[in-house]
Formats: structure tokens, C-alpha cells, sequence
């Protein structure tokens, strides 16, 4: 993940943590950042065949709108959140370490505007010992992202 980083030239820090907290709450209560200063990116998947999957990131101090917005996205009649056998098999990244930089080819990435907002965003890493922030115009430079207006709520 950070070769990928550094192929698109971007700028990082990397935090360090135990994998216990690997989950966006557990780190942010036990390293002290706020919940508003980092972004989750989760996996959704249409509960029909052919499945298909989308990748979202969002504010961690909001809810990813599945049902009406990301459902639309992907152009399916039903979506939710991808098990997590499926997060591991689609993206090659544990849940709680899940980043937009090194996800696979063709697979397409909505980005909160809202994470647009803040100065920096802390993602997972790819793996569950590290988080990454970054400047959130780094999501624009990853292949495939589409920036979405209103994809996520208020309210996590």
C-alpha cells in the first residue's frame, strides 16, 4: 500500500498502532484523535447475482447512505455492507485496515464530499497495525475515485 502511495506522489504520515484497535472507534479512543479527523472505507456489495462491489469512503463521524445513495451508484436494486470474508477477498485488506490507495483495479471508489472538508483524514493502511492521514485531495489522485455529493449522512 505504501508503494502505492508513492506512485502517485502522495504525501503521508504513519501511525503505528496495535492491531487491537484497528477499528476506526477502538483507535481514536485509544490513541485520543477525534472521531471527525478520520474516514472509513468500506466495502458494499448488491445482495444479487451478479454481485457486484463498490468501495465508499466516508467520515467516521457519519453514516454511508447504502440503501438509497450508494444503491443507486452502483445502478443495483439491494446492496449492503460486504461480509467480511468478502473484504478480504475483494480488496486483499482485513476490515479496519481497508484504504482507498491500493484497492484493485476496476473497482469502483465513492468519495464523501464531506471528507473533502477536513484538513487532513486518517484511513487504514491496508493492514491493522497503522493508519495513514493525509491530505484529503490525495483521494482525487487514486484511479477510479468519484467524488459524490450527500453519500454519507450525519450521525455515525
Amino acid at each position: 500500500m505504501l508503494a502505492a502511495l508513492g506512485a502517485l506522489g502522495i504525501e503521508y504520515e504513519r501511525i503505528e498502532i496495535d492491531p487491537a484497535f484497528g477499528d476506526t472507534a477502538d483507535f481514536c479512543r485509544e490513541y485520543g484523535y477525534p472521531v471527525p479527523e478520520c474516514g472509513n472505507t468500506i466495502l458494499i456489495a448488491s445482495r444479487s447475482e451478479p454481485r457486484q462491489f463498490a468501495a465508499c469512503v466516508v467520515r467516521a463521524d457519519t453514516r454511508l447512505d447504502v440503501n438509497r445513495r450508494v444503491r443507486k451508484l452502483m445502478g443495483v436494486r439491494k446492496a449492503s455492507f460486504a461480509s467480511a470474508e468478502d473484504t478480504v477477498t475483494h480488496t486483499g485488506m482485513a476490515i479496519g485496515g481497508v484504504t482507498a490507495f491500493a484497492l484493485p483495479e476496476g473497482l469502483p471508489i465513492y468519495v464523501d464530499a464531506a471528507v473533502f472538508d477536513l484538513d487532513r483524514v486518517i484511513l487504514g493502511s491496508g493492514v491493522r497495525s497503522s493508519k495513514i492521514a493525509v491530505a484529503p485531495d490525495a483521494l482525487r489522485r487514486v484511479p477510479g475515485v468519484e467524488v459524490v455529493e450527500g453519500l454519507a449522512v450525519a450521525g455515525a
